[in-house]
């Protein structure tokens, strides 16, 4: 019998190989293939089909959907991997075996990419799905409301429509790598009996070489330590922010990215916070905590900024604050949000007792430092050999003390001129630019939400692209905040950039944002639309991002002539041709 191997280049770590490696030799003798000539024999035609669907916001969801289907395809099943958005109703109700593999975006809501399918899944109108079998793999954070409730609303919605669960849904908190592919352990080969008992022989073939990532195979387990050639400041001195450019230095990394990729950047604690922390705690830095100094624990391991919800469960238990208890027990959101507003870690930990947490207990509360994800603001063909990103530092001052952004902090103070950072490239398919040059683009970023376009215009330029392309940005004052100003301003010289409208919000009395000017160039912007422009939008999601979908609606109602739901419609469309896309934190 030939066992079936993962290869180096597959898209798992190490671990994972030695765990799949050792469960598909389980699953070979179990099946009881006895030798190449009789698996040969009974080998099928055609393989059963198995539809992996997933629903992704930065691609996380999207990466575990294609290691899914390597492993489907080592058990004899032909593994078809979709966006969800892809899937109309007809084709879902046309399927036998299925894996949804979602993120859940924001505060429980659907990711870009699977809302037209939740729309249409939850209508009246959605078909009887009896003859489905699937299972959910839902991604989220405890840190969020609504943790994987777009997973969980897929699954129980599909429940409703009379599919059978091949396995109970999974939820996976941020570090959900090990997790998931226990479950895509269990319920693959479960989706391979499904298709036994359908009539189809299923014979586990050698696991193929996936094919190859335009990325290396640093990560966030395993980040590659970059150079930060540059550190920039954007914003002028007079500035509410304090934006800054920065370039890191790719060496022989060899890691790739594309125009609208991400940039994860692994941060270091601030070591005052962790000074703090530890005189509160009433603890020994080098007590230790397995086999790691608490100290060394606090720096790079967990976070201390934005408290767990298990840490907060445990100091309302033992601290006796009757505000913290009163929000909690009565499950008010928004008042729990308040009095937590400004707090970290060591701000909660002040009010529980002193001697209140042993080193393993408090550490045990808390979740694993987390790297964080930026928009890369460089076109490769552009930055040579380096990255750039364009990042808001995160600072403000409550009860008595200064307090900054975990990461937008480490960049700016901590890590010195030709230091190292930890980075990984987080691909972003569903935000790319058209394939055809020629097609017109419009963006919307105001502030840092600039970033991929930035990266769009120097692409479209390295291409000699020929499409037209608008920007709207804008910030708060144009003395201070126009970043970028003179780059836009060659761009513009040199035709590269057609229109640029710009909208400053506190240089006038009525402030003017981008919506503002998207609704003044409404006819332009329709007729922009109809010649095939794509949209783009970057930026804050609770309310720049839902105030220019609003604006859009509204412009394509006025200028198009059509109700509010021919408007929604047209939208719709949009979206499924990949024109309206949105990168939104």
């Amino acid at each position: 019998m030939k066992i079936p191997y993962i290869p180096e280049d597959a898209p798992f770590n190490a671990d994972q190989r030695a765990w799949l490696s050792g469960f598909l030799a389980g699953l070979h003798s179990r099946l009881a293939i006895e030798t190449p000539a009789v698996a040969a024999a009974s080998a099928p035609t055609k393989a059963a089909s198995l539809h992996i669907l997933y629903g992704t916001q930065t691609g996380n969801a999207e990466r575990v959907a294609m290691d899914a289907a390597a492993i489907a395809r080592s058990l004899g099943l032909a593994p078809e991997v979709t966006g969800l958005d892809d899937i109309g109703m007809a084709e879902l109700a046309a399927m036998q075996r299925l894996i949804v593999v979602t993120s859940t975006y924001g505060e429980g809501e659907m990711p870009d990419n699977a809302q037209l399918f939740w729309e249409a899944l939850s209508a009246a109108a959605a078909p009887r799905l009896e003859g489905l079998r699937f299972g959910v793999l839902a991604l989220g954070d405890t840190g969020y409301d609504g943790f994987c409730q777009a997973g969980k609303l897929i699954d129980m919605r599909l429940e409703q429509l009379g599919a059978t669960r091949i396995l109970v849904r999974r939820d996976c908190d941020i570090d959900y790598e090990d997790p998931a592919a226990a479950w895509i352990g269990e319920a693959l080969p479960l989706a391979a009996a499904t298709a036994d008992t359908d009539g189809i022989a299923v014979v586990a073939q050698p696991l193929a070489a996936a094919p190859a990532r335009e990325v290396s195979g640093w990560n966030r387990k395993n980040p590659y330590p970059a150079r930060l050639a540059v550190n920039r400041r954007l914003s002028g001195s007079a500035s509410g922010k304090e934006i800054r450019h920065y370039e890191f230095d790719l060496g022989d990394s060899g890691l790739t990215y594309e125009a609208g990729d991400a940039l994860g950047v692994m941060p270091v604690n601030d070591p005052a916070l962790v000074r703090l922390l530890l005189s509160r705690l009433g603890a020994d830095p080098q007590a230790p905590v397995g086999d790691v100094p608490l100290e060394t624990l606090l720096t790079t391991k967990v976070e201390i900024s934005t408290p767990s919800r298990d840490l907060i469960a445990e100091v309302e238990r033992q601290a006796g604050n009757e505000e913290l208890t009163h929000v909690l027990r009565n499950g008010d959101k928004e008042a729990l949000d308040a009095f937590l507003w400004g707090k970290d870690i060591c701000d909660l930990v002040a009010l529980a007792p002193n001697g209140a947490f042993s080193p393993a207990e408090f550490t045990a509360l808390l979740k694993p430092l987390q790297h964080r994800a930026y928009s890369i603001s460089s076109s490769p063909h552009a930055a040579a050999a380096s990255v750039h990103l364009t990042i808001a530092s995160v600072r403000y001052h409550a009860d008595g003390r200064d307090r900054g952004g975990v990461c937008s902090t480490f960049l700016a103070d901590r890590v010195a001129q030709d230091g190292t950072a930890g980075i990984f490239v987080s691909q972003n398919k569903s935000f790319r630019l058209p394939a055809d040059n020629d097609a017109p683009v419009i963006m919307v970023g105001p502030g840092t939400g600039i970033a991929p376009f930035r990266a769009f215009l120097q692409e479209r330029r390295t291409r000699a692209a020929k499409g037209r392309n608008w920007l709207f940005f804008g910030d708060q004052h144009r003395a201070s905040d126009f970043i970028y100003e003179d780059e836009l301003a060659e761009m513009s010289r040199d035709g590269l950039l057609t229109r640029l409208d710009l909208a400053f919000s506190r240089d006038q009395q009525e402030k003017i944002y981008v919506q503002t000017r998207m609704r003044e160039n409404g006819k332009a912007l329709y007729a922009w639309l109809e010649d095939g422009a794509s949209f783009y939008v970057c930026g804050d999601a609770s309310r720049m991002a839902r105030d220019v979908d609003s604006a859009l609606a509204d412009i394509i109602a006025t200028h198009g002539g059509m109700t509010a739901d021919r408007a929604a419609d047209y939208i719709a469309g949009l979206k499924r041709e990949k024109r309206y896309l949105r990168d939104v934190y």
